[in-house]
């Protein structure tokens, strides 16, 4: 019997590639759901290619124009997961990928219907890890981290306990700007901020990774998904982008897992249990790529100023939602130009020292309706700060 696949957010980098996969097992696999947002061109072929039996578009514009050009057809076309009645675990497996805040109450729903959710979604971890959790085990889901990062601890520590561990590594590439005269960083502009020297990704992740705001952001996962001491996490320059994880434990054996910069291999292992050969999905995957250069250095805080805000990840229960918030506005502001590159971590700072942040950080982030809340009041406050610059 084929297993039924739900991937939220399928027109992504994660759900292209997902879909990659699926299609060279497609005897094994049923698409059941898809979904996505506005590109029209890639929900078009999606639908003719791999006939799920629901795609949520929920862009109403493009979800009307998809209804005018789809006709006849066996997938049921809908624009909003409210509109979608799946029984529950209905669903093999979910690959939950829809970036954002919005992606938050979809991956809770198909947590509740699913066998197994690969999560994806850095703003759901974030803002709603407890909830995300919480609903998992009452539905006796499991749960696989899908980012390398996290994939990666996942399979280090995998039954070891937080007295076995003494440190936990996540790497960070140093972005475009690792060896750049700090003299020039004033001037950087956004078309050098997106070049990013190992991964290709979107806009908004690209210019946290020249920030170093990504690692920030996935040491605060890291926190939410392992049941270990967070002091134990810290963060370390690979520019090679090899090895994705490190873990030092008490016994002084160090481990760390190394693969290609190449998201197919953690999708892959998480969907097959690590039950595969890779080369059955990728040819190009090298496994003598560079074992002999790997390097690492401790991070350069005058280099990257944005990681002196790990202190602050847990001063209280909801700072990491403000933190998350905030710097989508202010990466939105920087692509437009509106900022410099440099003033990303200054306006930060500027929220965590406002006269109402602590009214909204200590606010309980275990419901949805002070998720939003809170993620509002961030949103609303950096904009009124960057009025008045």
């Amino acid at each position: 019997m084929k297993k039924k696949i739900a991937i939220l957010g399928s027109t992504g980098s994660i759900g292209t590639t997902s879909l990659n996969i699926f299609e060279k097992k497609s005897i094994s696999f049923k698409i059941e759901v898809l979904s996505a947002n506005k590109n029209y061109k890639k929900i078009l072929y999606q639908i003719k290619k791999f006939k799920p039996n629901f795609f949520v578009v929920t862009n109403n514009d493009i979800y009307l124009k998809i209804k005018k050009k789809i006709k006849n057809n066996k997938t049921k076309i809908i624009n909003s997961f409210k509109g979608l009645s799946l029984s529950k675990k209905k669903i093999d497996i979910t690959i939950a990928a829809i970036p954002g805040l919005i992606g938050l109450e979809p991956t809770i729903k198909f947590t509740k219907i699913s066998k197994k959710i690969l999560l994806a979604n850095k703003e759901a971890i974030i803002c709603g890890w407890d909830i995300i959790k919480k609903t998992a085990n009452k539905n006796n889901t499991k749960i696989v981290p899908l980012d390398s990062e996290h994939f990666s601890i996942y399979k280090l520590v995998e039954n070891f306990e937080d007295k076995d561990i003494d440190r936990i590594y996540i790497t960070a590439s140093g972005g475009p700007f690792l060896n750049l005269a700090k003299k020039k960083f004033r001037n950087i502009k956004p078309s050098e901020a997106l070049k990013h020297p190992k991964w290709r990704m979107g806009k908004k992740i690209s210019i946290d990774s020249a920030t170093l705001m990504n690692k920030v952001l996935e040491l605060i996962e890291a926190q939410k998904i392992f049941n270990f001491d967070k002091k134990k996490y810290h963060i370390i320059i690979h520019p090679q982008s090899l090895v994705h994880a490190i873990v030092k434990f008490k016994n002084g054996i160090t481990k760390l897992l190394y693969h290609e910069p190449n998201m197919m291999i953690p999708i892959a292992n998480a969907i097959f249990d690590s039950n595969f050969k890779i080369n059955n999905f990728s040819k190009s995957i090298n496994f003598n790529n560079g074992i002999n250069d790997l390097s690492f250095q401790k991070v350069d805080a005058k280099r990257f100023p944005i990681i002196k805000i790990i202190p602050k990840l847990n001063q209280y229960q909801s700072t990491p939602i403000i933190i998350n918030a905030v710097n989508e506005i202010l990466i939105d502001h920087f692509l437009k130009r509106k900022i410099s590159f440099n003033s990303i971590s200054k306006y930060l700072f500027k929220v965590l020292k406002d006269k109402n942040y602590k009214k909204y950080a200590i606010k309980n982030s275990k419901n949805l309706k002070n998720i939003y809340i809170i993620d509002q009041w961030s949103r609303g406050k950096i904009l009124e700060i960057l009025r008045r610059k």
